[in-house]
């Protein structure tokens, strides 16, 4: 490793780490808690699929699993379910939205990126509460599939969207900040690397996905 490359990835990292830093505290000073009495809006995904954004999908949920940790030891109360169900909302959130972007960055793409975002965050929050809600809270699986029209699925849409739009409105003047600073490293010493981080996103998500589909079966089997 030469002297340069292993100075732009201490950048790289301190980027990303102020990043989380910014995540963390939007998670906690900035929610709006006890919406329809479980569920939480906090703008972490903004900071978290920004950095995305910049760094690659594989960086937003390194990003994604630190703050998720962070907020499970500090302002939630939900324990490991909790852990689980916010990195999900956020990977599913952030990494769809910056693998779409990062193979061309326009603002089309962008729009394109956080629609698909959002939409596969609705999606997997369905099926997560759809699984998990009746453990936690002690309720029958018809009584969640009953709060998806009036609660969950305008919860997780309006979420989306709003993360969408703060994503749009914050993206270019954090960008201009971090190369003021010379923390942003150039793209073309970085595309091999963003490919390869694509490559595993994609993994991830699909053995994501695959689980998924595999509990809700179990489900259906009354096997669970």
């Amino acid at each position: 490793m030469t002297q340069t490359n292993s100075y732009s990835k201490g950048k790289t990292v301190a980027s990303m780490a102020m990043l989380t830093a910014l995540a963390v505290t939007a998670d906690i000073f900035l929610r709006i808690p006890n919406i329809a009495g479980f569920l939480t809006y906090e703008p972490k995904d903004v900071i978290i699929t920004i950095g995305a954004f910049i760094f690659g999908p594989l960086a937003g949920l390194a990003m994604a699993l630190v703050v998720c940790l962070v907020e499970m030891v500090t302002v939630s109360s939900t324990g490991l379910i909790g852990l689980l169900m916010n990195f999900l909302a956020s990977a599913a959130f952030a990494g769809v939205a910056s693998l779409i972007y990062c193979r061309k960055n326009t603002m089309l793409r962008a729009v394109i990126g956080l629609i698909a975002g959002s939409l596969s965050m609705v999606a997997v929050m369905l099926l997560w509460n759809y699984i998990m809600t009746p453990i936690y809270m002690g309720v029958p699986r018809q009584a969640v599939l009953d709060m998806f029209l009036p609660v969950l699925i305008p919860f997780n849409a309006i979420k989306a969207g709003l993360n969408s739009a703060l994503v749009l409105l914050l993206y270019k003047g954090v960008v201009t900040a971090l190369r003021k600073t010379g923390l942003i490293p150039t793209r073309a010493s970085h595309d091999g690397g963003n490919r390869r981080a694509n490559t595993i996103t994609v993994v991830i998500v699909s053995a994501i996905a695959v689980a998924t589909l595999l509990l809700v079966m179990l489900i259906f089997a009354g096997i669970i």
